[in-house]
């Protein structure tokens, strides 16, 4: 009984006051009750989540409030504020438009190559896979075949004549 009181408590603080820490100090119980309370019960959860909500609302109402009272005594900061969140010539935003040309090329034989290592090393393919995956993708651009099982992979060094000879990988 003392628990069903507790909550309708609870609940009446978090209309006042949306933040759980701060109510739940006010009623007596911990924030971690409240949180068990509301993962155990579905129902106070959404009522709890209403409540905040509800509270949420009024403090706008109120901070509204007292901005509109501060645009009245010539608060120019105010004043501001409430020109860049309402009007869109006095608001921070910038504006940037650009066309961008690409020309649809081809990659040449060695570029698709380059292309289709990397993407066997980023996607952990083995040599032999990727020497499949190279003739499938002769066949059909579209379609990738990825190993089923964890295999080993073996690397080596890059092929003399790659533009890679400098690469300091293992």
């Amino acid at each position: 009984m003392k628990k069903d009181k507790t909550k309708e408590l609870l609940i009446e603080q978090l209309k006042k006051t949306p933040i759980a820490q701060i109510a739940c100090e006010k009623i007596g119980i911990s924030r971690a009750t409240f949180y068990r309370w509301k993962k155990e019960n579905k129902e106070f959860a959404e009522t709890a989540d209403e409540a905040i909500t509800e509270g949420e609302m009024l403090i706008t109402d109120m901070s509204e409030s007292q901005l509109i009272s501060l645009i009245r005594d010539k608060n120019f900061a105010a004043i501001q504020l409430w020109l860049r969140h309402h009007h869109p010539k006095y608001n921070q935003k910038v504006e940037i438009t650009a066309t961008f040309q690409s020309p649809q090329e081809e990659l040449t034989p060695e570029q698709d190559a380059v292309v289709r290592e990397a993407l066997c090393l980023a996607s952990l393919l083995p040599e032999e896979r990727s020497k499949e995956n190279n003739q499938l993708n002769n066949k059909n651009h579209d379609t990738i075949k990825l190993p089923t099982t964890p295999e080993k992979i073996r690397l080596q060094p890059p092929a003399a004549g790659s533009g890679r000879e400098n690469d300091k990988r293992p």
